[in-house]
């Protein structure tokens, strides 16, 4: 279970520490995602976002259409656990634009002031998080904690429950959650109707036996 952890403050590198950092980091990189020093002292690499989205995005059906709420071209649905996306990006690049990329390279229609973007770490057998504020800069965090992934990884998640702006949300994109919401509801009471009537049948079937004449 993840706890929360404030986040650690912010160190900034100098020129010769950034090179040394990035020799380092692709020495150890294992799956040909290294980070490139470019000669205005700009780098740019590789980041992996894990999706974890538990309601439901509205996606375009084609990259072509234009995002609009009453698009009969937009679908939403639940995004699969454990989907994981690579993004290229450069150093300069804020959490809110890779939330941005992420978004677009879905061709997600959802208003991206919905997500936020946290860095997950494991430390002592526990498993921090903390949520991302728009202008850190992810591939900065990477370089700092290397490429391992169970040393630092990130994760994108709605805004918690109590930070949900509903006022981003369309009337179309509710109305869907709240169709959604009964398809579930329904689905999870035929369930529950199934289980008691077969519940319901064993006893009859048991009290027959009991009071059976014999």
């Amino acid at each position: 279970k993840d706890v929360q952890k404030e986040g650690e403050p912010h160190v900034y590198l100098s020129k010769e520490e950034v090179k040394e950092k990035i020799q380092s980091y692709n020495s150890s990189v294992t799956d040909k995602l290294k980070m490139t020093l470019n000669a205005n002292g700009i780098y740019t690499g590789f980041i992996k976002v894990q999706m974890e989205l538990c309601r439901p995005i509205t996606v375009q059906s084609s990259q072509s259409q234009e995002r609009c709420a009453h698009s009969n071209n937009e679908t939403a649905f639940y995004l699969p656990d454990g989907c994981v996306n690579t993004l290229h990006i450069s150093s300069t690049n804020t959490v809110r634009e890779v939330i941005e990329a992420l978004l677009k390279k879905f061709f997600v229609a959802d208003n991206p002031a919905k997500f936020a973007l946290y860095k997950r770490c494991h430390k002592e057998d526990q498993v921090y998080t903390c949520k991302l504020s728009d202008r850190e800069h992810p591939l900065y965090l990477r370089l700092v904690a290397g490429p391992r992934t169970e040393m630092l990884s990130f994760v994108l998640r709605e805004h918690e429950t109590g930070e949900v702006m509903w006022e981003a949300f369309t009337i179309p994109e509710l109305q869907n959650f709240l169709r959604i919401l009964d398809k579930e509801e329904n689905e999870q009471l035929q369930i529950l109707k199934k289980r008691y009537a077969a519940y319901r049948e064993k006893l009859e079937e048991a009290l027959g036996g009991v009071w059976k004449p014999g």
